[in-house]
C-alpha cells in the first residue's frame, strides 16, 4: 500500500536570459544582448511572475534559489538584491537558503563578488569550461583562462569559498591529456564543487548544424571521462551525480532538489517549474513553462504561467530520468513518496536491465551501475509508458 502522499522540498529557478554572446554548442534560452540590458522592466517582470504563481506554492518554505541563464553575472548586485528582497518578503526561505549565482568569467568587474554577496548570494558556478586558449576559441566563449583565475581571487576576496566550476570534455581535438590538464588547473583553484561534462551536439545549435572538426569519437571521450574521474576522486572530489564532483558538504543543494525529484518554482523567460499537489490522499504533478522570448514573456509576465498535469503513466520515467542521475541508490518507498505510483511498475524492467549490467539492487532498491551510466538513454528507454 503506498503511503500518504507528502509534498516535497520546493526550490526557485529564476531564468535571466542574456549573454554578451550565444556560444555554438549551447540550447538554452539565451540571448545575445542588443544594446543596453533591460534590468529594471524585467526585474518588474519577475515579480508580477512570483506574484502570479503564489498562490500555488502557499507558505512551503524555499530550500535554495538559482539564479540561471544566459549571463545573470551581466546584472548588477542592485538590481538582484530588488529581486531577492522581494522573495524574502513574500516567501518563507530557510534559514541556511542556498542562492545560486550563474557568472561568466567574462563579466566580471572587480569588487562585484562582494556587492552579490552582500545581497544574500552564498554559491556561485563559474563557466569555465576550459582553460585551454583554442578550445575557449572554439566553443566562442568572450573569457580567457586568466580571466577565470581572476575571478576565483574574486570570489576569495569576498568571501565566497562555495562556487562551482563548469568544465567540458571531447572537446575538438582535445585528447586525454588535455582534458586532464583542465582538470589539474580546476583541482589547482580549490573550487568546492566542480560540474564535468562532455561536449555534446545538441539539436537546433550551431554546432548541430555544423558540427566542429576534430570531434573525439565515443570511445576517446570514454577514455577522457575516466581518467578524469580518477583524478578528481584522487584530489577529495567525490562523484555524487553523472557529471557532478564535490568536496564533503558541498553538493549543490538545488540540483539535488531537481535529480531526488523535489518541486521547484519557475520565473523568468522560458523558465519551468514542477509542483506537486496533494488532495484527497492522492498526488498530482503539474508542470509549467513561461514564454521563450523576452519581450513577450515581459508582456505576459502578470498572467498565470502555462501547465499541463503529468500523467500517471508518464511519472516513472519522468522520476528516474532525474533520479536515476544520482549515484545513490533510491529505494520503493521514495519512488512512491514522490510520485504517488505503486513500485510495482518497476520491478519488470528493473529486472531486465539488472540482468543486462545496467541496474544494481538490494531488496526493494535501485541504483544505476557504471555501465549504466554509459548508456542511461537505454535505461530510461525502459521505462516510457509505464503504466501509472
Amino acid at each position: 500500500m503506498i503511503a500518504a502522499p507528502e509534498l516535497p522540498p520546493l526550490s526557485i529557478y529564476v531564468h535571466l536570459p542574456w549573454c554578451v554572446r550565444k556560444c555554438p554548442y549551447c540550447d538554452f534560452n539565451s540571448h545575445a544582448l542588443q544594446g543596453e540590458l533591460p534590468a529594471a522592466p524585467y526585474v518588474d517582470a519577475l515579480l508580477m511572475d512570483l506574484s502570479a504563481q503564489r498562490a500555488a506554492i502557499a507558505q512551503r518554505p524555499i530550500e535554495s534559489i538559482f539564479l540561471g541563464g544566459g549571463t545573470p553575472s551581466l546584472f548588477s548586485a542592485q538590481a538582484l538584491e530588488r529581486l531577492l528582497s522581494a522573495l524574502r518578503t513574500t516567501l518563507e526561505l530557510a534559514p541556511e537558503v542556498e542562492i545560486t549565482l550563474e557568472a561568466n568569467p567574462g563579466t566580471i568587474e572587480h569588487g562585484r563578488f562582494a556587492e552579490y554577496r552582500a545581497v544574500g548570494i552564498n554559491r556561485v558556478s563559474l563557466g569555465a569550461q576550459s582553460f585551454a586558449a583554442r578550445s575557449l576559441q572554439i566553443l566562442g566563449r568572450i573569457h580567457g583562462a586568466e580571466d577565470t583565475r581572476r575571478a576565483v581571487e574574486e570570489l576569495r576576496r569576498a568571501g565566497l569559498d562555495n562556487f562551482n566550476l563548469d568544465l567540458m570534455y571531447a572537446l575538438p581535438g582535445q585528447d586525454p591529456a588535455a582534458a586532464l590538464a583542465d582538470i589539474e588547473v580546476a583541482i589547482g583553484l580549490e573550487p568546492a564543487h566542480i560540474s564535468h561534462y562532455e561536449l555534446t551536439l545538441e539539436p537546433g545549435t550551431v554546432f548541430a548544424g555544423r558540427p566542429p572538426a576534430g570531434l573525439p569519437d565515443a570511445d576517446r571521450a570514454l577514455e577522457m571521462q575516466l581518467a578524469c574521474q580518477e583524478r578528481l576522486d584522487s584530489a577529495g572530489y567525490t562523484q555524487y551525480e553523472v557529471s557532478a564532483y564535490a568536496r564533503a558538504g558541498r553538493r549543490c543543494q538545488h540540483n539535488l532538489n531537481y535529480w531526488n525529484f523535489g518541486d521547484y518554482l519557475g520565473i523568468g523567460a522560458g523558465a519551468h517549474g514542477k509542483l506537486s499537489h496533494c488532495g484527497r490522499g492522492t498526488l498530482q504533478i503539474e508542470r509549467t513553462w513561461r514564454e521563450r522570448e523576452p519581450r513577450r514573456y515581459q508582456a505576459g509576465s502578470h498572467r498565470p504561467p502555462a501547465g499541463r498535469v503529468v500523467p500517471p503513466g508518464e511519472l516513472a520515467f519522468e522520476y528516474l530520468m532525474n533520479r536515476l542521475r544520482l549515484c545513490e541508490g533510491f529505494s520503493a518507498a521514495e519512488f512512491e513518496q514522490r510520485t504517488g505510483v505503486s513500485h510495482a511498475v518497476l520491478l519488470e524492467p528493473m529486472a531486465a536491465l539488472e540482468a543486462r549490467g545496467l541496474i544494481e539492487s538490494a531488496p526493494g532498491a535501485w541504483r544505476t551501475s557504471a555501465r549504466g551510466y554509459r548508456f542511461l538513454n537505454d535505461v530510461l528507454t525502459e521505462f516510457l509508458g509505464a503504466p501509472g
